[in-house]
């Protein structure tokens, strides 16, 4: 595990500097969401593209591998409702908690550090991973909240979040880049270097961009989001290696990087979530901060596990 540890360990100082950055206000809350705001529409897009228009959508979309995330997924959702109910908690702050205890920070941190540590190769089943957190998870927790305070659903409901997936650019790239990937055409040199340029961005943008809003964040709410944290970090990555190797027969390479991917911390798009529905927030935001403190010994441990396999 200490070989694994001390290749993750220069993304954690990424973020630590970000959170000191922040923290002691030299990077503050403006600045944090303008680099975000960069590394999310520009430079991480940019890196998106470039990944799905070398891959096939073959390559992308396989049904067992979609099977077995989503079964791990829902077992640990379910639970994490379940318990939420037990303590006499609303049907939308049970689905906020279970949101955190599925949704890890794929996009900021995944796609960066899982390409970097286990090769090009683990493109593909991230950005798998991705855009089912995206489109289906996303969309979930809209239906879920919305059909709770409405008690129905409606069409503009639906309309909001076809719209929403469509704005999203994260989905937008990957989805340029497969159409590009299905002319059988390469990137002009110019162009596969201009992408090549900004994705690169992209890892030490995300990863400071993700510390330095964690210096904002509250540890309010410590034993829910103990648990909370504990649910995201072990719960869901061993609840999708069970479907992944012994349900579904998933391929070893994508089922270790799936397995990697569901290890990580819990996203910062949860907490808009909660915040924009009123929902929750500080408890997100705790839950947040203690996943991604605690993610870097977990995550290495994940990693080293699936690459000794």
């Amino acid at each position: 595990m200490l070989p694994i540890f001390l290749k993750t360990l220069p993304f954690f100082a990424l973020i630590g500097l970000g959170w000191w950055a922040g923290r002691v206000r030299f990077f503050p809350e403006e600045a944090t969401a303008w680099l975000t705001r960069f590394v999310f529409y520009f430079a991480l897009s940019a890196m998106l593209f470039r990944f799905a228009a070398n891959l096939s959508l073959a390559e992308l979309f396989d049904l067992q591998f979609v099977l077995a995330y989503l079964t791990g997924c829902f077992a640990v959702y379910l639970l994490t409702m379940a318990v939420a109910f037990a303590r006499s908690l609303p049907v939308a702050e049970a689905a906020v908690e279970a949101q955190c205890s599925v949704i890890g920070n794929a996009g900021f941190l995944g796609v960066p550090m899982l390409v970097v540590l286990l090769g090009t190769a683990a493109a593909g089943p991230v950005l798998m991973v991705l855009a089912i957190d995206l489109i289906v998870f996303s969309s979930l927790i809209t239906l879920i909240i919305t059909a709770s305070r409405q008690g129905r659903m409606t069409l503009s409901v639906l309309r909001i979040l076809i719209v929403g997936l469509f704005k999203n650019p994260m989905i937008v790239s990957m989805v340029a880049g497969l159409i590009w990937s299905s002319t059988r055409l390469t990137l002009p040199g110019p162009v596969d270097e201009f992408l090549a340029i900004l994705g690169a961005a992209a890892t030490p943008g995300a990863l400071f961009a993700i510390g330095a809003s964690l210096a904002t964040k509250s540890a309010e709410r410590m034993s829910v989001a103990v648990w909370l944290s504990f649910a995201k970090l072990i719960l869901h990555p061993i609840a999708v290696a069970i479907a992944a190797l012994w349900v579904f027969d998933v391929e070893p390479f994508a089922a270790g990087v799936m397995i990697s991917a569901a290890a990580l911390p819990v996203a910062g798009n949860v907490y808009i979530l909660a915040q924009h529905y009123g929902v929750a927030p500080q408890r997100v935001s705790a839950s947040i901060l203690i996943s991604t403190v605690a993610s870097i010994v977990t995550v290495s441990a994940v990693i080293a596990w699936v690459t000794a396999q």
